[in-house]
């Protein structure tokens, strides 16, 4: 199924077996959600899912009233760039109320957004900001690349105790993949090994894993093995199966669509260099230009990350130099990954 369907899945599903879950937003109701996530939703359950007026501070103020009060909130908030709006609902007041209550407000809650960059859209609808959220102890913080993972990370997000902030993509909206609807809950936590190898390490989530197995192939052609593993939670951050497999392949590359500068693939190199492991290259950082992300197709393309752009940047790394003829920063010719 799609992976947007594999969203309204587990909705269904969360609305079926747990009495206690609502869900609600701008136009997720009668519109059937503004990209079809809760389509049919509203005449299957009735009242438990409802449209908010146009106030993401309203709607995440709101599920942290509801879910004080005995509810499981599942709260859609349009677009990941509109959750600036809400900062202080869910920093100061969700990440804290378990906290500065001493575990008698438990906010037992689920937002739900998209992110990232599609063509034609703008600075204001375009930006990955995981690194933020994770950043914040409180919050558990989700990034599903496959519809397997948007239906079983939601579910376990539904289900958790802790407030989850489950960042999907309407890039992979469309995508389709196995989903199996009777398998057991999963824990909210750990990594995937998605595909194995013996040459590099590629560390990754969200919009970027289908990027990196394109780019993998394209490796596969000139001899290069990549291991990819996507971390599918930033919070908590699973590390297990990277060391692991830093210890096999010596080299890591880690890839994500936000841009460079505080983004999360620092995190996961800090770590790595303080597990003191050795690496016979030093790490490889593959992100967005720090830039606005432009409206127009062909300049937003020049500044993220591609398959063909992440191929050429592990191949060089792993040849020790960034190739004849790159400028700085880029690769010769290719728009998208860039070595930083």
């Amino acid at each position: 199924m799609t992976y947007i369907r594999a969203v309204n899945e587990a909705l269904g599903w969360a609305l079926t077996k747990h009495p206690e879950v609502v869900v609600f937003g701008e136009d997720v109701a009668i519109p059937n959600g503004p990209f079809g996530a809760t389509k049919g939703l509203r005449d299957r359950f009735g009242a438990r899912v409802f449209d908010t007026p146009i106030s993401e501070s309203a709607m995440v103020g709101a599920a942290l009233g509801a879910a004080v009060c005995g509810l499981r909130p599942v709260v859609e908030v349009m677009y990941g760039d509109f959750l600036l709006v809400a900062m202080d609902q869910i920093i100061n007041q969700i990440a804290n109320a378990r906290y500065v209550s001493r575990g008698r407000l438990i906010p037992r809650l689920v937002i739900r957004s998209q992110q990232g960059a599609t063509p034609g859209s703008c600075a204001q609808h375009s930006q990955s900001l995981e690194a933020l959220f994770a950043h914040v102890p409180g919050l558990r913080v989700g990034l599903p690349a496959t519809p397997r993972d948007a239906f079983q990370m939601l579910r376990a997000a539904v289900v958790s105790d802790d407030p989850v902030m489950i960042l999907e993509a309407r890039r992979l909206y469309a995508t389709k993949g196995e989903v199996e609807l009777d398998a057991p809950l999963e824990q909210i936590g750990g990594a995937r090994v998605v595909a194995a190898g013996d040459d590099v390490t590629v560390v990754t989530w969200g919009t970027a894993v289908a990027d990196v197995l394109i780019a993998r192939e394209q490796l596969s052609e000139r001899g290069i093995g990549c291991e990819i593993i996507d971390l599918r939670w930033l919070s908590p951050l699973d590390l297990g199966s990277v060391f692991e497999s830093l210890t096999r392949t010596r080299r890591l590359a880690v890839v994500h669509e936000a841009n460079r500068t505080g983004g999360f693939g620092a995190e996961v190199v800090a770590r790595v260099t303080e597990a003191g492991l050795t690496l016979l290259r030093p790490p490889l950082r593959i992100a967005a230009k720090d830039s606005r992300v432009p409206s127009s197709p062909a300049l937003s393309s020049a500044i993220l990350p591609n398959p063909a752009g992440i191929a050429h940047e592990v191949a060089a790394m792993l040849n020790g130099g960034d190739g004849a003829g790159a400028e700085p920063g880029m690769h010769p010719g290719l728009a998208g990954g860039v070595r930083l």
